[in-house]
C-alpha cells in the first residue's frame, strides 16, 4: 500500500481547514496557497470531500469551504479510504476482490489480514486535531525518526 498524492493532499487540506477554521468559509485559493497545491489539483480533491460531506462548499462571493464537523471527529482512515479507495496491503484483501483459490492453503494470508487490521485500526485512531499541532515527543509520531 502506498498513499497517493491525492490522499496526502486531502489530509493537508483538511488539516489546513481545521487550523484556519473561524466558522466562515475558506476560499480554495487561500488553502492552495498555504499548502502549495495547485488550484487545478484542489479542484479535483474538493468535490470528493464535498460529496462525502466531509466539507461544505459554497460558490460565489464569500464562498469557499469549511469543515462539517469538529477536527476531533475526523479520522485519518476515513479520509484516506475516501481518496485511496482501499488501504489493503495486498490485492486479495481489497474490497470486492475475487476470492483467491489459494486462500485455504496460503501461509501468508493470516499475516496480511493482521497487517490490514493494524493499518486500519491505527489510521482510524488518528484524528485531525491530533495532526494539527503535534507536540514533540508525545502522541503521533513519538519515537519516530522522521
Amino acid at each position: 500500500m502506498m498513499i497517493s498524492t491525492r490522499g496526502r493532499y486531502a489530509l493537508r487540506v483538511m488539516i489546513d481547514m481545521a487550523e484556519h477554521s473561524s466558522g466562515e468559509h475558506i476560499p480554495m485559493k487561500d488553502i492552495a496557497h498555504r499548502q502549495q497545491i495547485s488550484l487545478k489539483y484542489m479542484e479535483k480533491i474538493m468535490p470528493l470531500l464535498v460529496s462525502e460531506q466531509l466539507v461544505e462548499g459554497v460558490h460565489g462571493k464569500g464562498g469557499g469551504y469549511k469543515l462539517t464537523r469538529k477536527p476531533e471527529e475526523y479520522h485519518v482512515g476515513e479520509i484516506l479510504r475516501l481518496t485511496e479507495g482501499d488501504l489493503a496491503p495486498v490485492a486479495c484483501l481489497e474490497c470486492g476482490a475475487e476470492p483467491c483459490e489459494r486462500a485455504g492453503e496460503c501461509r501468508t494470508l493470516p499475516m496480511w489480514i493482521e497487517l490490514n487490521k493494524v493499518i486500519n485500526d491505527y489510521l482510524d485512531g488518528v484524528t485531525l486535531d491530533q495532526l494539527m499541532r503535534p507536540e514533540p515527543g508525545a502522541g503521533i509520531g513519538a519515537g519516530l525518526d522522521i
